[in-house]
């Protein structure tokens, strides 16, 4: 007789950070395995930085060894790149522990703070915010975004 496989849960998120596009899927009962573009993360990012950026969601969230990453980005840089998984990774751990980031009520109502959500916790980490810098768009008539042509009075 054949066994059921039990299907594996999948949480999806998606980050952006310059002109990179990252698409991140977090599947339960892993070995903390993190894979971006078919490539093991020590393979793909050789800067520590950046791989500190990938796995700090997962760090704060304390599931490094108890979830399998599966990323596919594309665009950008490196760093634009690290930073672009890091929000996706963010993202998929807030949809995976509950979509709210509003304070939960006390339950004791003696004025002590409840311990903050998992969304809390990410967003006051700085990982679930999007990072607005972009490179300025060359304007027509001039040289780049601000260089000018010299400017002649006569």
């Amino acid at each position: 007789m054949a066994e059921a496989k039990t299907a594996k849960k999948y949480y999806l998120g998606t980050g952006r950070r310059k002109t990179s596009v990252a698409r991140v899927r977090l599947a339960e009962g892993g070995s903390g395995k993190v894979e971006i573009n078919g490539r093991p993360l020590e393979h793909y990012f050789t800067e520590l930085k950046d791989r500190a950026s990938v796995e700090g969601p997962l760090n704060l969230a304390e599931m490094r060894n108890r979830l399998d990453v599966s990323v596919t980005v594309h665009g950008g840089g490196f760093s634009g790149q690290a930073g672009a998984i890091c929000q996706g990774v963010a993202r998929a751990l807030k949809t995976m522990f509950g979509l709210d980031t509003a304070p939960a009520p006390s339950a004791t109502g003696d004025g002590e703070d409840p311990a903050p959500s998992m969304a809390e916790r990410l967003r006051h980490s700085g990982y679930l915010t999007r990072d607005g810098r972009m490179k300025e768009r060359k304007k027509y008539g001039r040289k780049g975004a601000r260089k000018s042509f010299q400017f002649s009075k006569r």
